[in-house]
């Protein structure tokens, strides 16, 4: 293929003519921290450029008989459409959803349309994904969008952005990138049908990989026409389908990663072999921040089958011909760790620290309007507050940390599961002292993440590149189930003291104090109508690692802001539904998705006793969720959860079968973190170590009817992995209290029941 002369569009850049993304307050995501340093840095240089990255994508991808469009698709001579993910599939459908957008457009026959994961290379960084992350930023997406199509390219190669996460890929990298490229292709391989059949383009229509002149009866393959397409300047603004004309959009399709994973032929990094093979496992310091003093290394090497042991700052390897093997070897081991300083550090110091700081310490970040303290001077009935708490969450990925490493020739080769291709190339790079072109990253589905497995909080990585280099063989360094849960990159521990005042049974003021790690990224954004708000964050540290969890910030907000307008409601005497309707503005998709919820739930109506429902609304990554939790509690006083309704606007479903599924299991996540788990310190360690002290939601008491509707609203469209969580814990905890009428103000359930 020809370098593409039209600089409106390389690789994923061209928008469509859609509304602008609403601003939802992120102030930056770590993944783009110094992009606007770019300009004048040398990023510019020949390396970066689109030319360059198409050649090298080629190079990557491309055989004899294929003809490659922009980096991210391919079309061979047998009609077969290979499209190129930036974005791993680890559950989500990701794959066969961005396949249905990029197929949509382009009117390809879907049973011959593959979808692989792109390669972890520079060249396949994701453009789309700056260019809708630097809009909501910026809240300027229009002016980011308009920006040229090089400029964005040059961002995402520089950032080397290659993640999943943040529910981005379908509202970002499929709407701005697939459907674009889908199109655009589509157009150049109606050109070379017209200009083969002597015919105008305008005559001709496309369907199943094929290009027809209907007047004629005559018509083209896509196969046929690739090698001339390719040689074509591909628009950078093309006419995307309406919705009427979408046949893949918006439609149930089968997930293409079920099948593999149902009969056991797909494999994830724990399941990946070398020949010659090492298995390594490893314990840490058990106190963050602890450094290893000693160990006798004899007690492992006794073991059979164990090779090596090996030092680290802060943690002790051992190497085996197999995992059981280590992980004896381990066991016979007792290295004795510094504690850091943190040894006296717990749950209970953390939370007394946060009071403390909230109390007379100086926010780090303010947001909202009005004033606030002059209406709270001014109440004549008082201001009204509450203090809410919520643990640290780990992300209990089914599949422990897992990654195989071999060091040859001066060149690093890695494979496993992890959120970031690009990122994890350049962490190994600089934890082995290697240059990056000397680092190669096989990407590999993962069996789970959650926001655990983004390299800068993937400490796994330096440790299987450090010890790739000690020993002669392919390495796979192994974390036991013991090791990821008590070292996990957590959810923050937080609290949060809401403040407001009522006039008229309206809100006349509303104040959020809230206390977490100094990372104050994805707040919520407040969507109620309120004359005065403010949300004030206050940065605190403890020797944890706390990092991004199923819906960042939105689960700690979520829980907060949901559940203190229940109490204002109470105060009110009115109806939470009510409540929240009235401060909602006539008309707005969130009145409608409340009002929805409502009425497919059968608010109002008689319950048995004992039994209470619960309502809550958030919008997280350009989605609105509003849920219905009935529940009652059973005879050991915890919770049980009967019922759960959800009503979604995020402009547009891809593919209604999945993005239910993706409601569903943010809700059983959503009441799981709220019923029964915590992560807890003692001494400064970290005192859960398996499930069967970290307590997930067992199927037994999940709620027998999950109700999910979606709204097609036509909206911009948002994400659909994280946004089904945050109502689920306010929502249960509001029907606890109209079930007991006891207030639920500190998670988990659980460690209420029995105090």
């Amino acid at each position: 293929m020809a370098d593409n002369p039209n600089p409106n569009l390389d690789d994923t850049q061209a928008a469509p003519a859609e509304a602008p993304a609403k601003r939802k307050g992120i102030k930056r995501r770590l993944f783009l921290v110094g992009s606007a340093l770019v300009v004048g840095g040398g990023a510019f240089g020949v390396y970066w450029s689109d030319s360059s990255a198409r050649a090298r994508a080629r190079e990557l991808t491309t055989g004899e008989g294929e003809h490659n469009f922009l980096s991210w698709m391919k079309i061979a001579e047998d009609d077969t459409v290979t499209l190129y993910s930036p974005h791993i599939d680890f559950g989500q459908g990701t794959h066969t959803a961005l396949g249905q957008m990029l197929a949509d457009e382009l009117d390809a026959d879907w049973d011959k349309v593959t979808v692989e994961q792109a390669p972890s290379d520079v060249a396949f960084s994701n453009t789309a994904l700056v260019q809708g992350f630097l809009g909501d930023m910026t809240g300027y997406p229009g002016v980011i969008n308009a920006l040229p199509a090089a400029v964005m390219g040059i961002l995402a190669r520089q950032q080397k952005v290659q993640i999943t996460g943040g529910s981005s890929a379908v509202r970002f990298t499929g709407q701005s990138g697939m459907r674009v490229i889908g199109a655009a292709v589509r157009a150049a391989l109606i050109a070379e049908a017209a200009d083969r059949l002597g015919v105008p383009a305008g005559e001709l229509t496309t369907a199943d990989s094929k290009v027809t002149h209907a007047a004629s009866g005559r018509s083209l393959r896509y196969g046929e026409l690739a090698a001339g397409a390719a040689q074509r300047s591909l628009s950078g603004d093309p006419v995307l389908k309406q919705r009427s004309e979408w046949k893949l959009i918006n439609k149930p399709v089968i997930r293409r990663d079920i099948p593999a994973k149902v009969d056991g032929s797909a494999v994830y990094g724990i399941d990946f072999t070398l020949p010659e093979m090492r298995v390594a496992t490893i314990a840490a310091a058990p106190v963050r921040g602890g450094k290893l003093e000693s160990v006798e290394e004899a007690p492992a090497l006794a073991v059979a089958g164990v090779e090596k042991v090996v030092k680290l700052d802060d943690a002790v390897i051992v190497v085996a011909k197999g995992y059981w093997q280590a992980l004896k070897g381990l066991n016979a081991l007792s290295p004795k760790f510094t504690d850091g300083g943190n040894g006296a550090m717990s749950t209970a110091s953390i939370y007394a620290a946060q009071d403390k700081l909230r109390e007379g310490g100086k926010p780090d970040n303010e947001a909202g309007a009005g004033d606030v303290d002059a209406a709270f001077k001014a109440a004549a009935d008082g201001v009204i507050s509450a203090d809410y708490r919520v643990p640290f969450l780990h992300h209990a990925m089914m599949e422990p940390f897992a990654l195989t490493a071999r060091f040859k020739d001066g060149t690093l080769e890695m494979w496993g599961g992890l959120q970031d291709p690009i990122g994890a190339r350049d962490r190994a790079a600089k934890a082995a002292g290697l240059d990056m072109e000397k680092v190669v990253f096989h990407p590999m589905i993962m069996g789970g993440g959650f926001g655990r497995r983004f390299p800068p909080m993937t400490e796994i990585i330096d440790q299987v590149a450090l010890l790739a280099k000690e020993v002669p063989y392919p390495v796979k360094l192994i974390w036991s189930r013991e090791e990821e849960v008590r070292h996990g990159t957590y959810r923050p521990q937080s609290s949060g003291r809401l403040s407001a005042t009522l006039a008229n049974g309206r809100i006349a003021a509303w104040r959020s104090d809230y206390v977490q790690g100094d990372n104050a990224e994805g707040e919520v954004g407040f969507i109620y109508d309120v004359p005065a708000t403010s949300r004030r964050h206050f940065a605190y540290r403890s020797n944890q690692n706390d990092g991004p969890w199923r819906s960042v910030n939105s689960t700690q907000h979520g829980f907060y802001n949901e559940s203190f307008i229940d109490e204002l409601a109470h105060a009110a005497g009115e109806d939470p539904f009510e409540f929240r309707r009235k401060h909602l503005p006539e008309g707005s998709r969130h009145r409608k998705v409340l009002e929805t919820v409502a009425q497919r739930a059968g608010w109002g109506t008689p319950l048995p006793e004992g039994v209470g429902r619960g309502i809550a609304i958030v919008e997280s990554f350009g989605t609105i969720v509003a849920e219905v939790i009935e529940a009652t509690v059973k005879d050991d006083g915890s919770p049980k959860v009967l019922k759960a309704y959800a009503v979604v606007d995020c402009g547009t479903t891809v593919n209604p079968l999945n993005a239910e599924a993706q409601i569903m299991g943010g809700i059983i996540m959503g009441l799981s973190s709220a019923i029964g788990e915590a992560i807890t310190l003692d001494k400064g360690a970290v005192v859960e170590s398996n499930f069967t002290d970290y307590h997930l939601l067992k199927l037994a008491d999940a709620p027998p009817l999950i109700d999910v509707h979606f709204i097609e609203s036509d909206a911009t469209m948002g994400g659909i992995g994280e946004p089904g969580l945050p109502p689920a814990s306010p929502a249960l905890a509001n029907a606890l209290f109209a079930a007991t009428g006891k207030r639920i103000r500190t998670l988990p359930l659980l460690q209420q029941a029995k105090a």
